[in-house]
């Protein structure tokens, strides 16, 4: 064994890289139990917290709001389709857009979703305040490394 540098970027423990992927499995893990009592993964679910909030968008501006692409999109949304949860139509001007919009079924589920983030803020054993300043953290350094891989 060579001698270590505790200064050194290059050992994974001073990686934030890995602490964001390590914390990202975590929430997956912690979400998961919380999701199932829905029947819905993670990726359905922040699907159905943005028609929540806007009820009917396109396909093309909802995968902007959760940053994936229609490849991905699309077999998401047939799942929730079949769960009875949206409506997958075509847009009156141009058929090629999709619109996606709730069921009665995907608003009501929304109550029962109202629990998950305040389950989410126990798990974490954070206040408000330290959430919301890493959240601000975090949307500013996407926004960082979004603009530098298009420049």
């Amino acid at each position: 064994m060579g001698k270590k540098d505790p200064d050194s970027y290059l050992f994974l423990d001073k990686q934030l890289c890995f602490s964001l992927y390590s914390v990202s499995n975590a929430m997956g893990r912690a979400y998961r139990p919380l999701l199932k009592k829905l029947d819905l993964t993670y990726l359905q679910y922040i699907v159905m917290m943005v028609l929540w909030q806007y009820s009917t968008m396109n396909v093309k501006e909802l995968g902007g709001k959760v940053h994936l692409d229609s490849g991905t999109l699309t077999p998401l949304l047939k799942r929730l389709e079949a769960k009875g949860l949206i409506i997958r139509a075509r847009g009156q001007q141009d058929e090629r857009v999709r619109i996606i919009s709730l069921t009665d079924a995907g608003k009501n589920m929304r109550l029962q979703a109202e629990q998950v983030p305040q389950a989410m803020l126990s798990k974490s054993k954070m206040n408000v305040d330290e959430l919301t300043a890493l959240k601000k953290s975090c949307d500013i350094l996407l926004l960082n490394l979004n603009n530098h891989n298009s420049a």
